[in-house]
């Protein structure tokens, strides 16, 4: 009986580079595949009879479905991405405001509580009254 142990030596060096390049190019095709997804139902110029058509074209012939969209409508792609990341961005500011507001009273007027009760001028008992209506 033969017994024989596969080494790493019976896999050549180009097959390693094929094989690498392959599932590179397996990768980027999913990528490129999930962004055209994505921008298909992100763009909100285009209608639901619009959507439904790429979409069944980009599923039915996948390359060429791509391919034509990226033709058609890459040049936007950028421009709706850019408008998504402004858009979040300012939702992100106005929600920081918010925020910044809403806690700088609050801190205030802990910070007068504070005083007040380091000074001499509430008990303790006033003092954490006091804090749980600012707190509420």
């Amino acid at each position: 009986m033969n017994n024989t142990v596969s080494l790493a030596s019976d896999y050549p060096m180009l097959n390693l580079f094929w094989t690498m390049a392959i599932f590179f190019l397996w990768v980027l095709w999913f990528m490129l595949l999930f962004r055209v997804f994505g921008d298909i139902f992100r763009d909100h110029t285009l209608k639901g009879w619009g959507k439904a058509g790429w979409s069944i074209f980009v599923v039915v012939l996948p390359f060429l479905g791509v391919f034509v969209y990226l033709i058609v409508r890459g040049s936007g792609m950028q421009e709706r991405d850019v408008r998504q990341m402004k858009r979040n961005e300012q939702q992100f500011q106005e929600y920081v405001r918010s925020a910044a507001d809403t806690g700088g009273g609050h801190a205030d007027a802990l910070a007068r509580l504070a005083e007040l009760r380091k000074s001499g001028d509430l008990t303790d008992e006033e003092y954490a009254q006091a804090k749980a209506k600012v707190l509420a």
